[in-house]
């Protein structure tokens, strides 16, 4: 495999696919395999959507001189990515963490956009094939890139800080995420601390938020830039957080009033306010970046239904996501409060005890209505006049649809799976 040429040919395309339904012009499509296809059948269809190139490796495929043959077309994109990292030469940032990766990185890009052409990982295309992809939408005219790495087992990060080589890095946390791969929260430490060690190793720049312990800890002997909330021994002192229902953030003469909701949002803006201040943007730039930003795709947006809000945090969901969400909610000035959580995935054997530790928690709430929907929580089930517990969200929808809220304020919170943001269309 001439990765060399086959990066020359890729130069010549605008853009790299490996999905035909999303074909465009000129680009360069690689098939890579799924658990239910053969992509090299598809590549025939590519070159007929306009691909000026396809990369297989399945040699029965082969079609003309715009086919180029590989071993494994995994491997062919991962060392595409690679040698095209090199061969641009510019700055990296790296992202990881267990809560609040995508929604920092979309903050670094709005403030690192005022002064630089930055470009980040779209939606969460963080893994071993979104990472590669991510890498060759960068360009000669990116000035900045920002990379964020998602993993599920040791060594992911690792491998993907070789393939990106950051030159800075932040990890947002460390909390109870994808436990059944990591084996365990220490697991999950040492997995996403693959990133500080190859920074390290490279003697490159860590962000550190003094407010997170284990941050604290393991960078005493990193080169850091850090930040945090009245620690006056920070490059960066915040002086003032607050959140009702919004995050309000000061520091110096700076006051920054977000779209972002709750106290656990408050970490993620002063990474990107940090990393802003350590590239030299404007305070009054960084401001307009960070008051601009509107959340989406079910991640701590506010939405009203009729006399509701509704905090639809329905992204996904953990053990230390729906803590920090929960503790948020509760401290919130509203006398009607009601919470709609969703099981928690990927939680191997310590699901049923994580699950327990929530129903637990909320026990002592007596003016909080809570429905709690799927079949973890189901098992966790207690008798209590403001709890009610549902086996799937089928079951939770036949009683949704007789409910009436009036003036409440709800969280809805649960993993990806649950999906529910479905809730919203029984509140019309």
């Amino acid at each position: 495999m001439d990765i060399k040429y086959i990066h020359s040919l890729f130069l010549k395309c605008n853009s790299v696919s490996i999905d035909t339904r999303n074909i465009k012009p000129d680009s360069l499509f690689v098939a890579i395999k799924g658990d239910r296809f053969d992509a090299n059948t598809f590549a025939e269809s590519a070159l007929e959507k306009g691909a000026s190139y396809v990369i297989i490796d399945n040699e029965s495929y082969f079609i003309d001189e715009r086919t180029i043959l590989v071993e494994d077309c995994l491997i062919a994109l991962q060392e595409l990515a690679k040698f095209h990292r090199g061969y641009l030469k510019l700055p990296i940032i790296a992202l990881t963490g267990s809560n609040g990766k995508t929604t920092t990185k979309e903050l670094i890009l709005v403030v690192l956009s005022k002064t630089r052409k930055a470009k980040a990982t779209v939606g969460n295309l963080n893994n071993h094939i979104g990472v590669p992809l991510t890498l060759l939408s960068f360009t000669s005219e990116t000035e900045i890139g920002i990379v964020e790495m998602g993993a599920n087992h040791k060594k992911e990060i690792e491998f993907l800080c070789e393939l990106a080589k950051p030159d800075y890095g932040y990890i947002t946390n460390f909390g109870k995420a994808h436990l059944e791969g990591f084996g365990g929260v220490e697991g999950v430490i040492q997995g996403k601390s693959e990133m500080y060690h190859y920074l390290a190793s490279n003697n490159k720049k860590v962000f550190i938020n003094l407010e997170d312990p284990i941050q604290v800890e393991m960078s005493k002997s990193l080169n850091t830039y850090t930040f945090g909330i009245n620690k006056l021994e920070a490059a960066l002192n915040i002086t003032d957080v607050k959140a009702n229902p919004f995050v309000e953030i000061s520091y110096s003469n700076l006051v920054i009033k977000s779209h972002l909701i709750g106290l656990y949002n408050a970490n993620n803006i002063n990474a990107a306010l940090a990393i802003g201040k350590y590239f030299g943007v404007s305070d009054s730039d960084i401001k307009e970046a960070l008051e601009g930003y509107i959340p989406e795709n079910n991640r701590s947006q506010l939405v009203s239904k009729g006399t509701n809000q509704i905090i639809l945090d329905a992204y996904n969901a953990n053990p230390s996501s729906m803590l920090v969400a929960i503790e948020n909610f509760l401290q919130l000035e509203n006398a009607n409060k009601v919470m709609i959580l969703g099981d928690m995935f990927e939680l191997g054997d310590e699901s049923l005890q994580e699950h327990k530790a929530i129903v637990a928690m909320l026990s002592g709430e007596e003016n909080v209505k809570c429905y709690f929907v799927g079949s973890s929580f189901y098992e966790c089930k207690i008798e209590k006049d403001n709890f009610w517990f549902y086996n799937t969200f089928e079951n939770f929808s036949n009683d949704l649809s007789e409910m009436k809220f009036d003036n409440n304020i709800i969280l809805i919170k649960g993993s990806r799976g649950m999906a529910l943001e479905r809730t919203l269309g029984f509140m019309e």
